[in-house]
C-alpha cells in the first residue's frame, strides 16, 4: 500500500478531484488507483485568502515501488496494513467476568472479550440510554434529578450527553479499531477521517443502543439499575462482587472484575478505599463554560470563508505569572451548557452539541489545572471532597433550586456582579442566575482566569469579549481518583481490573475505548 500525506484540496473540491490529484503524483491514469481511501482531512486556515484542506490518503498499484520513485516526493511512501489481532484467549474460569460501568471502556471491554468467545455480566447502576435521555431532559427542564441515572450515570456514560468528540492525543493502534467499531454500529464514516471526529450527543444514543444489542446477541447479561456495592476478598484475590438491584442486594461470584465507573462514581470510590484497594489523588482541572456566538468565533479563525466550513471550534492556552496554566476544553460548536449533576445540592457544568452543531452559540470549557496539593488533605478521595465543596458552593451562588451561577466577562474581569445578558443569551438549562463567580471559585482559580482572558484573546480575537458568558462551575474534566494497577493492568488486589476515565486511565471516548480494549486483552490471558 501506499501512502500520501500533505495533498492540498480546494473548500469546494469533492473526491474525485483528490483521486485525480493524486493520480498525477503517481504518474499514474486514476483508475489505476485501488483501494483509495481518504485517511485524514483537515483545515489549514493560516492565510485567511486561501483556506483549503490537506489531506491524508492511502491506495494500493501493481508496482509500488515504481510509483514511489516516479513521484519524487518526500510525501509517498510505501506501507505494510498491520491488522489489529485480539491475543489467544487463555482464561479458563467458570465465572462471566464482571463488567461495571457502561460508558465507552466498559462497552468496548465487554465487546471485545464476547467476540473473542468470553461473554460478560455487564453491569450499569443507571438507565437504558432512551429511558435515561428522557430523565435527563426532565431534569433540564426544572424536574427532579435521578442520582442513580443523569448525565453522569447510565448507558453510554457521561460522554453520552457531550459532543461525542473523537479526538485523542494517544497514538495507541486501537484507536482504529474504536473508530471502526462505532461506524460499524451507525456513527457516520466521516469519522474516519475527520481531523477533528465527532459523532454528535443524539446519533452516539443511537450507536450505544446499537452496541448494547450486539453484546446481548454475543451472550453477555447486561443488568441496568444494578450498582456495584462491595467486593468478597480471599487470599488477596477477588472472589465475588455484590450489588444493589430492584430486588435487592445480590452476591455474584467474579474473578475478574473489570472496574469502568465513570469519573463521578463518588461512593464507589469511597467503597474501594473502605475496602483497602490502593489508590491515590491526582490531578484535574476546574473552572467555568464559556459561550461566545459561533459566528463570531468562525469570523475570528477563518475570515469570511467561516460559513462555507464546519462549525469552528479552538484549542487555547496559556501559562501565567502566578504560576498556572489555563487552558480551553471540550469545545462544543453550536452546543449548549448542560447541567451536569449527580446528586442533590449540586451545580456541575458540562458543554454538549448534536451532531449538526447548529445552534446559535458554541460553549468549552475554561479551565485552570489543580493538583493534589491544593487539596485539604493528603487523603486519595480529598479531590472528591474538594469537588463537592465547589458544587455546593455553586448551589449557593446559583439561588439554592438548581440555577447555574452565571456572569459576563467583563464584569468578571472587574469583579463585579453580572445583573443580565448581553448580546449572547445563556443556553443553561433549567436557567442561570446572575451574580459573582468568585463566590463559588477559590481564588487562585478566579485569579488565573482572570489573567488568563485577555492572553486568549490575543490567540483568538473577541475570546474575552465583554458579554461572553461564563457559567459555574465545570469541576468534572477527569477523575479526581487513580485506581492503582500494574503492568498485568491488575489491581494489587488480583482480578481486580481498573479501567478508563473513572479508574485515571483515560481522558475522553477514544482513550477510554482504547483502554478498555487493553483491559479486554488482559482479562483474556488469564
Amino acid at each position: 500500500m501506499l501512502r500520501i500525506t500533505g495533498l492540498t484540496l480546494p473548500l469546494d473540491a469533492g473526491p474525485e478531484a483528490l483521486r485525480r490529484k493524486a493520480a498525477r503524483l503517481l504518474g499514474v491514469p486514476p483508475e489505476a488507483l485501488k483501494d483509495f481511501t481518504l485517511r485524514r482531512q483537515s483545515i489549514d486556515a493560516r492565510k485567511k485568502s486561501d483556506i483549503h484542506y490537506v489531506c491524508t490518503v492511502e491506495c494500493a498499484l501493481p508496482d509500488e515501488e515504481a510509483a514511489v520513485r516516479r513521484s519524487g516526493k518526500g510525501n509517498v511512501t510505501r506501507f505494510e496494513p498491520a491488522p489489529y489481532v485480539f491475543p489467544p484467549v487463555c482464561r479458563r474460569s467458570p465465572w462471566m467476568p464482571v463488567v461495571v460501568g457502561m460508558g465507552p471502556a466498559g462497552l468496548f471491554a465487554a465487546l471485545f472479550l464476547a467476540r473473542a468467545g468470553v461473554p460478560c455480566v455487564v453491569l450499569e447502576r443507571g438507565d437504558p440510554v432512551d429511558r435515561r435521555t428522557a430523565a435527563v431532559e426532565r431534569f433540564w427542564a426544572g424536574g427532579s434529578l435521578d442520582p442513580e441515572s443523569n448525565v453522569q450515570f447510565g448507558e453510554g456514560g457521561a460522554g453520552t450527553f457531550s459532543d461525542g468528540k473523537l479526538t485523542t492525543g494517544t497514538h495507541d493502534p486501537r484507536i482504529a479499531q474504536v473508530l471502526e467499531t462505532f461506524t460499524a454500529f451507525g456513527a457516520p464514516e466521516d469519522i474516519l477521517w475527520s481531523h477533528k471526529p465527532h459523532i454528535g450527543t443524539d446519533l452516539l444514543r443511537r450507536v450505544v443502543a446499537s452496541l448494547r444489542e450486539e453484546l446481548i446477541a454475543l451472550g453477555c447479561q447486561v443488568r441496568f439499575r444494578c450498582r456495584l456495592d462491595g467486593l468478597r476478598v480471599s487470599e488477596g484475590r477477588l472472589t465475588g462482587v455484590t450489588v444493589s438491584a430492584s430486588g435487592g442486594r445480590e452476591e455474584l461470584p467474579c474473578d475478574a472484575l473489570v472496574l469502568a465507573p465513570g469519573h463521578s462514581a463518588r461512593d464507589t470510590f469511597r467503597m474501594l478505599y473502605a475496602a483497602g484497594v490502593p489508590m491515590e489523588a491526582k490531578p484535574f482541572a476546574i473552572g467555568v463554560r464559556i459561550e461566545h456566538l459561533q459566528a463570531d468565533m468562525g469570523l475570528a479563525q477563518y475570515g469570511p470563508m467561516w460559513e462555507r466550513l464546519p462549525p469552528t471550534d479552538y484549542k487555547l492556552s496559556c501559562h501565567l505569572p502566578n504560576g498556572r496554566s489555563a487552558f480551553s476544553f471540550c469545545v462544543c460548536p453550536g452546543g449548549q451548557v448542560v447541567a451536569a449533576a449527580s446528586g442533590e445540592g449540586q451545580v456541575v457544568t458540562n458543554g454538549m452539541s448534536l451532531r449538526a452543531r447548529d445552534g446559535r452559540n458554541i460553549n468549552g470549557g475554561l479551565l485552570v489545572g489543580v493538583t493534589p496539593a491544593d487539596f485539604p488533605d493528603s487523603s486519595p478521595l480529598a479531590g472528591i471532597a474538594w469537588q463537592e465543596a465547589l458544587e455546593r458552593a455553586a448551589w449557593e451562588a446559583g439561588g439554592r433550586g438548581g440555577a447555574a451561577p452565571a456572569q459576563l466577562a467583563g464584569d468578571f474581569l472587574a469583579r463585579r456582579p453580572s445583573a443580565g445578558p448581553g448580546d449572547i443569551l445563556p443556553t443553561y438549562r433549567p436557567g442561570v442566575m446572575w451574580t459573582d463567580l468568585h463566590r463559588c471559585l477559590p481564588g487562585f482559580a478566579g485569579e488565573t482566569l482572570r489573567l488568563a482572558l485577555p492572553l486568549l484573546d490575543r490567540k483568538l480575537h473577541g475570546f474575552a469579549r465583554a458579554d461572553a458568558v461564563l457559567t459555574g462551575v465545570e469541576s468534572r474534566s477527569s477523575s479526581p481518583v487513580r485506581i492503582l494497577r500494574d503492568g498485568t493492568l491488575q489491581s494489587p488486589l488480583r482480578g481486580l481490573y481498573p479501567c478508563g476515565e473513572g479508574a485515571g486511565y483515560a481522558g475522553g471516548i477514544v482513550s477510554a475505548a482504547v483502554d478498555g480494549i487493553r483491559v479486554a486483552e488482559a482479562v483474556a490471558r488469564g
